[in-house]
């Protein structure tokens, strides 16, 4: 059992039941979050590192979509503005834009048959 400290410390203390002390008292949990970690009662940190990896994968993705939308995308487009796109051409374009999103994105795995598959283009655009 972990006992959740106050806000500004960060103390681990194990016991049966809740601390009281000062007219306060001290709840009974789990797992809480303290200055940015997650503290369990069993001392694991998978949990942690996995919300941490969850976070930086994130992160990465967030990175390389502004990445592809400031430079790459502006490079191929740049001074377009006047173009007169036949319908093919603008296909062209947008396969090039899903083919660079899906490459980004990565695959997605199946929740009903668990299996790995590409991003449909409507999901690239979500």
């Amino acid at each position: 059992m972990l006992i959740r400290p106050r806000p500004w410390s960060c103390l681990e203390i194990r016991m049966e039941d809740s601390i009281k002390t000062d007219n306060s008292s001290s709840e009974s949990v789990e797992e809480f979050k303290c200055v940015g970690t997650t503290l369990t009662s069993q001392n694991s940190i998978q949990e942690e590192i996995k919300s941490r990896l969850k976070s930086g994968n994130a992160f990465y993705h967030s990175v390389q979509i502004k990445i592809y939308r400031t430079i790459l995308l502006s490079a191929v487009v740049n001074r377009c503005e006047k173009w007169l796109l036949t319908m093919e051409e603008e296909h062209r374009l947008r396969v090039f834009e899903n083919r660079m999103l899906r490459r980004i994105s990565g695959p997605k795995k199946s929740k009903v048959t668990g299996e790995w598959r590409k991003l449909h283009n409507e999901e690239l655009h979500d």
